[in-house]
């Protein structure tokens, strides 16, 4: 199993314990982020490490045929002097570097496959993280908005019902305290009414009474009407 084999499997892991626990989307959110990011760096430093493992196999390969090809010419200079103990001797420096040459060569294609395939996922990884930058945004305005969406739902559901209600019967109660106050003012109307009935009936009965006394100083009442002078009238 490769590194990022893991890490996706650590990714996995994470994903699924914030949805189970979801206490706080928006915080679960960001911390995956964060986790995703430091995977992606570890990620970044297991690359740079198989790259570098892989140029210094090239090093040791490049050196080796370097210094094969010297003793190469070595070989030939000994021969063209007449030391053909020094050629052989030059000939088996050359066979060691070629020994060496053979034993790298497939060690450095492995490293370089490796480092390939690597940078590939670390690509790929890089990918999944600016991605899940992106839906940051996005998810955390949906849960801010399920959030309210939820907190409406509860005040209509049940939260919030006792203030209504209180609302509801201080409204009933004003009706009430309006309607007596009508009825009041109508009971108060008709007491006002019966006493001016009756403060005019009073200046009515006046003004024939003095209407009658007026006629008896000047002669002009009628004996019929004597009667209802007052005694001292008559």
């Amino acid at each position: 199993m490769s590194i990022f084999s893991r890490i996706a499997d650590v990714f996995k892991a994470n994903v699924n314990d914030a949805l189970d626990k979801a206490e706080d989307p928006e915080k679960m959110l960001k911390q995956m982020v964060l986790e995703m990011e430091e995977s992606v760096n570890k990620a970044t430093l297991a690359v740079a490490n198989s790259m570098a493992h892989e140029k210094s196999l090239l090093r040791k390969i490049e050196k080796a045929k370097q210094e094969s090809s010297e003793w190469y010419y070595k070989a030939q200079q000994a021969l063209t002097a007449g030391r053909e103990d020094l050629a052989r001797a030059a000939l088996e420096k050359k066979g060691i570097q070629d020994k060496n040459i053979s034993d790298l060569e497939p060690v450095y294609i492995n490293a370089k496959s490796t480092s390939e395939k690597l940078t590939t996922q670390l690509q790929a990884l890089k990918a999944k993280l600016e991605e899940a930058r992106s839906r940051q945004g996005t998810l955390i305005a949906r849960s801010q908005a399920a959030k309210a969406q939820a907190q409406i739902a509860q005040t209509f559901s049940g939260v919030g019902s006792d203030a209504f209600s209180k609302f509801d019967k201080f409204e009933t109660k004003i009706e009430t305290l309006e309607s007596q106050a009508e009825a009041f003012e109508q009971l108060a109307g008709s007491s006002t009414s019966l006493d001016d009935e009756f403060k005019k009936l009073s200046s009515s009965t006046n003004v024939d009474q003095q209407l009658l006394e007026l006629k008896a100083s000047m002669g002009k009442l009628p004996s019929g009407e004597k009667d209802a002078l007052p005694p001292h009238e008559q």
